[in-house]
C-alpha cells in the first residue's frame, strides 16, 4: 500500500531550541560532529523470491529495497536497452506522518531522484540486458519500502538500492532456433552496474535569533523540521555529480554552495566506503563453488 504523508507536526519551540544550542556549541544533539552521518547497518538477500534485496538502517530510519528482473518488452526510444523502473512505498507503520492512499509527491520525487542518480550517468549498463535485440529485454524492477521514518530517507533509500542492485541475481537464458526464450531456474549472472551510485543530504539550519547558519549532513527528522532547505547530491564513484535536487522554501545563495558541494562529496564517499566494505567482506565469506 503507498502512503500519503499528512501536515509534517511544528517541533515544539523548546526542542527546537536545544537543537540550536547545540548547533552553536558546534556538535548536535545526538552528539555528530556537523559532517558525521548517523550509524549504517546492513543486511542482504532477506527477500527469498526477489532477484536481490537489501535492509538498510540509517541511525533510526530503516529502508527496505527489492530488485525484480522480468522479461520483457523494450521501450520504442531505446530498443537495444533493458527498462529500469523505479517505485517507492511508505509503509503505514514508518511514521505518524503517513496516512493511507495512492502514491503523494514525495513517493514520486523519492522514486524520481533514484532514478536519475542512476539513469544519468548509466550506472546500470542497459545495453547488456537484452535478450532478443529490439524484441525481448529485461525489466529492472526498483521496489523501495521506507520501513520506519525519522529522516534523510533518501540517503537511505539510496544505499539500499545499491547494495539491492549489486547483491542481485539474474537467470541465464537461451533461445532455441524457433526463437522461444528458455530461462533457466538458476540465478548466476549478476546485473553489469558499471558504477556505484549514492545520494547524500545536506540540511542547512538558520538560527533567527542571531543569524548563524549551519550546515549538517544525514540530517534526523528533528533537525529537518527545523531546516530552512535540504539539499541532495547523486555522487557516482568516479566524483561525477549524476543529480541534485533541492527541497524546502528558503533559496540557496552562492556562499552556501561550496559548504554543501564540500560537505555532501565527503559525506557520498562515507556512504561509498561502507557500501564497498559490506560488498567486500560479503564477498571474502562466500564459499567459492
Amino acid at each position: 500500500m503507498s502512503m500519503t504523508p499528512v501536515e509534517i507536526p511544528i517541533i515544539p519551540k523548546i526542542r527546537k531550541n536545544a537543537i540550536l544550542t547545540f548547533l552553536s556549541r558546534g556538535t548536535r544533539v545526538d552528539e555528530r560532529s556537523f559532517d558525521s552521518p548517523r550509524e549504517i547497518n546492513i543486511k542482504t538477500d532477506l527477500i527469498p523470491n526477489a532477484n536481490g534485496s537489501s535492509y538498510v538502517e540509517l541511525g533510526k530510519t530503516k529502508v527496505l529495497a527489492g530488485i525484480k528482473v522480468e522479461p520483457g518488452t523494450p521501450f520504442p526510444d531505446t530498443p537495444q536497452e533493458g527498462n529500469l523502473i523505479v517505485s517507492v512505498e511508505f509503509l503505514p507503520h514508518a511514521s505518524p506522518v503517513f496516512e493511507p492512499g495512492p502514491p503523494d509527491e514525495r513517493a514520486v520525487e523519492l522514486a524520481r531522484i533514484i532514478d536519475r542518480s542512476l539513469r544519468d550517468v548509466r550506472a546500470i549498463d542497459l545495453s547488456k540486458m537484452v535478450i532478443t535485440p529490439g524484441r525481448k529485454v529485461w525489466n529492472i524492477f526498483i521496489d523501495i519500502y521506507v520501513v520506519d521514518y525519522d529522516g534523510n530517507m533518501i540517503d537511505a533509500s539510496s544505499i539500499a538500492t545499491m547494495l539491492a542492485l549489486l547483491t542481485a541475481k539474474i537467470p541465464k537464458v537461451s533461445t532455441t532456433e524457433t526463437g522461444e526464450i528458455i530461462i533457466s531456474e538458476e540465478k548466476s549472472e549478476n546485473i553489469p552496474v558499471k558504477k556505484k551510485v549514492v545520494t547524500a543530504t545536506i540540511a542547512k539550519i538558520t538560527d533567527e535569533n542571531t543569524g548563524n547558519k549551519y550546515y549538517i549532513a544525514d540530517p534526523s527528522l528533528e533537525e529537518e523540521m527545523i531546516a530552512d532547505t535540504l539539499v541532495t547530491i547523486a555522487f557516482s564513484e568516479d566524483g561525477l555529480i549524476t543529480g541534485i535536487q533541492k527541497s524546502g522554501l528558503s533559496s540557496i545563495y552562492s556562499d552556501d554552495i561550496p559548504k554543501i558541494l564540500n560537505m555532501s562529496r565527503k559525506l557520498a564517499e562515507k556512504y561509498l566506503a561502507k557500501i564497498n566494505e559490506y560488498i567486500t567482506s560479503e564477498t571474502s565469506t562466500t564459499p567459492s563453488i
